[in-house]
């Protein structure tokens, strides 16, 4: 199927797609995970990752790549169609953010920078969930891309307002 969104959808109770994040979910406020929920899953999925990456972030790594990742979960069994607000983070296998935690690091756009997006990509995948622990988002694309069956993305938004 390669990388293509599908019917499959994804939602939170915390924010609407395409609207703002809430404070309480940012590194400036609570720093926790808004809940997250999905339906429509592609027959035979047996696991789900999910990825938080901001492609505004203006970060450029050693290596060429672009963003801030925020959050990589993965081995989620394929009947859970929820995530709790404020997830724990050893309840499924969590890879490293950006700042190389392996837990949830909420939105953190400069003061100033303008209005970011935030992308929460939920990967359906045939595999079980068995991959192995610490895997980084680019690491875990390439590990589950003959495994993809589905995938689609919430987005929200954030924007630190200028200091002043």
């Amino acid at each position: 199927m390669g990388f293509a969104l599908s019917d499959m959808t994804l939602s939170s109770p915390a924010f609407e797609n395409g609207g703002p994040i809430p404070l309480r979910h940012t590194a400036y406020g609570d720093n926790i995970s808004p809940a997250l929920r999905w339906s429509g899953a592609p027959e035979g999925t047996r696991s789900f990752a999910l990825i938080c990456h901001d492609p505004d972030a203006p970060l450029v790594t050693p290596a060429g790549h672009h963003g801030y990742v925020h959050w990589v979960l993965y081995n989620i069994p394929g009947e859970v169609t929820e995530l709790p607000e404020g997830i724990d983070p050893g309840k499924y296998t969590t890879g490293p953010n950006e700042q190389g935690e392996e837990v949830y690091f909420g939105p953190q756009p400069p003061a100033g920078h303008g209005r970011h997006s935030y992308y929460f990509w939920l990967l359906a995948l045939s595999r079980e969930p068995d991959l192995e622990p610490g895997l980084d988002m680019r690491s875990l694309l390439r590990a589950v891309e003959g495994d993809l069956l589905g995938m689609n993305r919430l987005v929200g938004t954030y924007e630190q307002p200028a200091e002043g």
